[in-house]
């Protein structure tokens, strides 16, 4: 066996691997190296999703001519001097991996200059190799341009996702580093176009505004507490805009961003009492932190970090946000407010809250003089107010009450039974393998199985059983005798000797559901105008995704259009979403497609259907009559499978004349 010892290129390329891992990691690295540099205005502009170009531009401290070879040598930091250093970090970088890395894998181009120098000086390296080094002119500070990433990788290029998704990463990465120093002005330009323009003013809610929007920043409660070795500032949301994961969910530790699946518990459990199950709070928060309480060195990306004393940490912490909402009045504000006039001063409003964000002046790169100047100038006088506190824009809130969604009863049933007929033939089919297999075994149980069998099993073995005395033909539906509803969520059913139990929101999620899917199949959903849209407000990985999916929105029923920058105006919703709320359905699809692991797939299509149509389902405690829900039976006995709704629960059970009879004790065994 020989034992190669590897030569220096190798080595690079191999340890480029960790440090290297996609565009968005070398934006990370420049913009963190700009950061520590000092500088308050930072630009970085991409094209074809980094693949191609990235150049960040800072007006820090810059690299002295006799040093821009060393800081692309491996392990080569002005951060750190030795091993000690690492329990006092104040840095964002340390490992002096970033620059070698991505020469390893790319061409690279530095131009640098500090304030002493009259001139800079231009550096160029490709794949770890010295091509040219000359004296320039240049503005104080550091210019890196990075083309052709992974031109001498090919295995690692060709695993990169297309530029729409690479760029949508780094889209959101700069959001996540806007956050992370409000002090600093951040321009972020995709292909030759404005992405977005902080100003750089210190103003964490301004920069919340800008991404997020205006309906988040209204719902939001500031937080400022110091305790024992840390301090919290920043933003926690309100109950009312929960999301359907963590991605919003942002955690800033000595002004790096982190993920933490400590704070994470720990803020999830103080929002404990106010949130559902499988939702997640919205909130920026900033934690100052004992550097000798932390280690960041866990992992190359600088993402991961250990908290000394975990359980102490998370209790106070889960305190504090608890304390914090505590203090709050959660009910949440409503306007209903109707009609044209509202709907032209809102679009009014929106247009004079566009012109101001567009006069505002924001600092480029390198005029360090004017953004000094505009600090003291706003701490001298008062200012314009930010948009998001001026008048809020006024938007409908439809009321949901029991007699709503009676109303969108009677609207499916006048449907419904022109169409009951046809539907029997007709309605697509999307059982699970498990109850199709335990239905075509049904005949081949005998008594004597059933009762050995497991209880789910038998369970679902006398659901099934319940039809196969023709159960769904004309004749057995006429020996039905409606009893009546019991709870205002069940109805009772006497046919033959057994008695039938209907759960209303199953059966008619059931029917929704089966009606949507065909729909859908047949590219056929029906679309209801809403009058004004519903104006949302996306970040850029959300923006990317949703330009990803449009088709598939659009095939749901939606109508969504560009309304300016971040902003989409949903014109449009599926016929059968009267009274929900609009913005919350179309953010929960969204959700659940920006999770990497979720594939835009027929699956995932059904599942948001069901969503769609549990939230548009008649609920329980809901009163009916007799008429409804005869008509609700109907269309529910014209599906192939009527057992359960889409996420399993069974849409009716039966209780046999020989069960009640033992239960009195008519039968003794």
């Amino acid at each position: 066996m020989n034992i190669n010892i590897l030569d220096n290129q190798t080595i690079d390329k191999i340890a480029a691997g960790e440090v290297v891992e996609k565009p968005a990691s070398v934006v990370k690295e420049l913009v963190e190296n700009a950061i520590d540099s000092g500088a308050d205005a930072i630009t970085v502009e991409i094209k074809d999703g980094g693949i191609s170009l990235i150049r960040v531009t800072d007006n820090g401290s810059g690299i002295e001519k006799s040093q821009i070879r060393n800081a692309f040598l491996r392990h080569a930091t002005s951060k750190i001097s030795s091993a000690d250093d690492l329990t006092d970090l104040v840095s964002l970088g340390f490992r002096g991996e970033a620059l070698a890395s991505i020469a390893a894998v790319s061409m690279v181009e530095a131009i640098s200059k500090v304030n002493e120098d009259l001139t800079g000086v231009r550096y160029v390296i490709e794949g770890g190799i010295e091509k040219e080094m000359e004296e320039i002119g240049a503005p104080d500070g550091t210019t890196f341009i990075v083309r052709n990433l992974f031109y001498n990788t090919p295995p690692r290029k060709k695993f990169l996702k297309q530029p729409q998704t690479e760029g949508s990463y780094i889209a959101d990465l700069m959001e996540h580093l806007a956050l992370s120093h409000p002090d600093i002005s951040f321009h972020f330009i995709i292909n030759n176009q404005n992405r977005f323009h902080t100003s750089g003013n210190n103003d964490l809610k301004e920069i919340i505004y800008r991404i997020y929007g205006k309906d988040i920043v209204k719902e939001l409660t500031p937080i400022n507490v110091e305790a024992e070795g840390f301090s919290i500032e920043g933003f926690l949301g309100k109950p009312v805009i929960n999301r359907s994961n963590r991605n919003y969910e942002l955690f800033y530790v000595n002004g790096r961003y982190i993920k933490s699946t400590l704070l994470s518990k720990a803020v999830e459990d103080g929002y404990k009492e106010y949130l559902m199950q499988h939702k997640f709070p919205f909130c920026v928060l900033h934690f100052n932190i004992d550097t000798k309480r932390i280690d960041v060195n866990v992992h190359p990306s600088k993402m991961e970090i250990r908290i000394s004393n975990g359980q102490d940490f998370y209790e106070s912490v889960r305190s504090i946000i608890f304390d914090c909402l505590h203090r709050q009045e959660m009910i949440p504000d409503v306007t209903l407010e109707s009609g044209k006039n509202s709907s032209d001063e809102s679009k009014a409003q929106a247009k004079k809250e566009a012109k101001i964000y567009a006069k505002r002046s924001i600092p480029e790169p390198f005029e360090r003089n004017r953004i000094e100047s505009e600090k003291t100038t706003n701490n001298q006088c008062n200012i314009d107010k930010p948009i998001f506190e001026q008048q809020d824009l006024k938007k409908d809130i439809y009321e949901k009450t029991n007699s709503k969604y009676t109303d969108i009863l009677k609207s499916d049933i006048s449907t419904s039974k022109s169409n009951n007929s046809n539907l029997i033939n007709e309605t697509a089919n999307y059982n699970v393998s498990q109850d199709n297999r335990l239905q075509s075994n049904e005949s081949q149980l005998d008594a004597s199985q059933l009762q050995t069998d497991n209880s789910s099993t038998s369970i679902k073995s006398e659901q099934l059983n319940l039809f196969d005395d023709k159960l769904l033909s004309a004749k057995a539906r006429e020996k039905y005798e409606i009893i009546g509803q019991i709870f205002e969520t069940y109805w009772l059913i006497s046919y033959q000797d057994k008695l039938l139990i209907i759960d209303q929101h199953a059966a008619h999620e059931k029917v929704k559901y089966e009606r949507l899917i065909k729909q859908y199949t047949d590219n056929n959903i029906a679309s209801q105008g809403l009058n004004p849209p519903v104006i949302i407000t996306l970040s850029g990985r959300e923006k990317e995704c949703f330009l990803q999916n449009k088709d598939h929105f659009e095939a749901m029923g939606f109508i969504i259009e560009e309304f300016g920058g971040n902003d989409y105006a949903i014109s449009s919703v599926p016929m059968d979403l009267y009274g929900l709320s609009e913005a919350e359905l179309f953010y929960e699809f969204l959700d659940e497609l920006s999770e990497e692991n979720i594939g835009t797939t027929p699956d995932s299509i059904r599942m948001k259907i069901a969503t769609m149509a549990c939230k548009a389902a008649v609920k329980g405690n809901t009163r009916m009559s007799v008429t409804e829900a005869d008509a609700l039976i109907d269309e529910l006995l014209s599906l192939e499978n009527p057992y359960n709704c889409p996420h399993g629960r069974p849409t009716i059970i039966s209780m046999s004349k020989y069960e009640l009879e033992k239960k009195f004790k008519r039968i003794v065994t």
